[in-house]
This record gives structure tokens, C-alpha cells and sequence, in this order.
């Protein structure tokens, strides 16, 4: 099977961090596409960034179907264009902050996600009301900017482990969720060293969509996430007509 997961953003190294995360946890057996978005922000941080990272996502996903690609995965965790996504797509398509929440309820009562900003620190909660886990899982921010975390010069991964500390203290939290794509790298030794289970979404996005596909499971194509309606769009989004995206 062909796993196609997607940086919404347009920063190569951060893909090579999501890929890495990626190849770890698939079978022998799944091909892992890696890719890049070709236009939008250089990182997702906050709701303006997030709408115009849409458009690159959704040429990529068209993209990747007709290469034969079984399933999407998505990786940022604010879940970008993840609606527009299950409607464009004939393939599942999973997004890395409802897999890894889903995945996380299955073995912790009480968890906390961990994320980069407070501007990414809303849309997230958002998320976590919208997949029903508001009474289990708190949200907090570790106030690092995402390309941070790529710079070892940076304390960006220090204030990340301030705020693991915080959340296992005060919010009684009985598992992390790291709330960034480009914390995927650092999964292994913080289980490690907080000693409790710390989720990717990437790898639990992965995983999830090798669920689906053996299943034979994808999108319902009826109600909201129906096939979009064939229609004119004028100026520059004349090419993200359902007909122009070969839909």
C-alpha cells in the first residue's frame, strides 16, 4: 500500500522530520510519499496561516491520488483543509491531531496536548472539542515558534519539556500528545524521560490509515463529504474548479 503524507507548509526539512517519523512506525510492506506543499507559508501558525495553506495541500492531494497513492495523511496538527480534503479525495484521508487524540483516549484517561504558540493553542482546542475529548484532554502551549524546533541553537525544546512538566503537574495529565509535526523526532526520548506515553500524530495518522486501507474503508461520499459540485471559479482560483482539479 502507498501512504501519501503531506506537509501542508512549505519547509523541506520538516518534511524529512514527518517522512523519518513516518517509514518508523509503517509495515515492511507500506511506501511511504513524502511530500512538500509547492506554495504557501514556510509554517502553519494560526488561522491566517492555515487558510492559505489549503490550496498547495489540496493540488498535492490530487496529485498523489492519480499516482496511485491509497491513502492521505495530513501532517499538521491544526488538521489543515482536512474537511476540504474528505471532499476532494476518493481515498481516506486522516488527519494527525484526530488520529493521535483518538489514538491516546485508548490508553489514557486524562492527557494533554502540547503545542508550538498561543495563536496555534485555540484552533487546536478547537479540534479537541470538535472530536468530543474536551472533558479529557487540556491544550497548552509551549510558546515556541515551529521553525524553532529545527534550530539547536534555539531553547525551543527546552520550554517544550517546561511545559511536559507543567501539564504532567498540573493538569494530572496521564499522557502527552505532542501537538506539532515537527516534534515527531523527539517522541522516543521524551517517553523516555517523562516515563509516560507520548504520542506522535504523525505515526498514529500512519498507522491509522493502514487500518482503513486493509479494511478496504474510505470516505462516505454522501452528505458532507460528497464529491464538490461542478462549478465555474474566476480569477486566480479558477484552477481549484472541481473540473480543473479532475474531480
Amino acid at each position: 500500500m502507498k501512504i501519501a503524507v503531506i506537509n501542508p507548509n512549505t519547509t523541506a526539512s520538516m518534511t524529512a522530520t514527518i517522512a523519518d517519523a513516518a517509514r518508523r512506525v509503517a509495515h515492511t510492506e507500506t511506501e511511504i510519499l513524502a511530500i512538500t506543499s509547492s506554495m504557501g507559508p514556510v509554517s502553519i501558525e494560526g488561522y491566517y496561516d492555515e487558510v492559505f495553506a489549503v490550496p498547495g495541500l489540496l493540488v498535492e492531494i490530487a496529485k498523489a491520488e492519480r499516482e496511485g497513492a491509497d491513502a492521505i495523511v495530513i501532517a499538521c496538527f491544526d488538521d489543515t483543509g482536512l474537511d476540504a480534503a474528505r471532499a476532494l479525495a476518493g481515498i481516506p484521508v486522516i488527519g494527525i491531531c484526530e488520529a493521535a487524540l483518538s489514538a491516546t483516549s485508548f490508553i489514557a484517561q486524562r492527557f494533554s496536548v502540547v503545542t508550538t504558540m498561543e495563536r496555534s493553542r485555540l484552533p487546536v482546542e478547537h479540534l479537541v472539542h470538535r472530536y468530543g475529548m474536551g472533558s479529557r484532554c487540556k491544550v497548552r502551549a509551549a510558546d515556541v515558534p515551529v521553525l524553532s524546533l529545527e534550530d539547536p541553537n534555539s531553547n525551543a525544546r527546552d520550554r517544550l519539556r517546561s511545559e511536559i512538566s507543567a501539564a504532567l503537574k498540573d493538569d494530572r495529565a496521564e499522557a502527552i500528545v505532542l501537538g506539532c509535526a515537527g516534534m515527531a523526532d523527539l517522541t522516543a526520548s521524551l517517553r523516555q524521560e517523562f516515563g509516560v506515553p507520548v504520542i506522535d500524530g504523525v505515526a498514529a495518522a500512519v498507522k491509522q490509515a493502514e487500518s482503513l486501507i486493509a479494511q478496504g474503508l474510505s470516505t462516505a461520499k454522501r452528505g458532507a463529504y460528497a464529491t464538490p459540485v461542478s462549478k465555474t471559479y474566476h480569477g486566480d482560483l479558477a484552477r481549484f474548479s472541481p473540473a480543473a482539479m479532475g474531480v
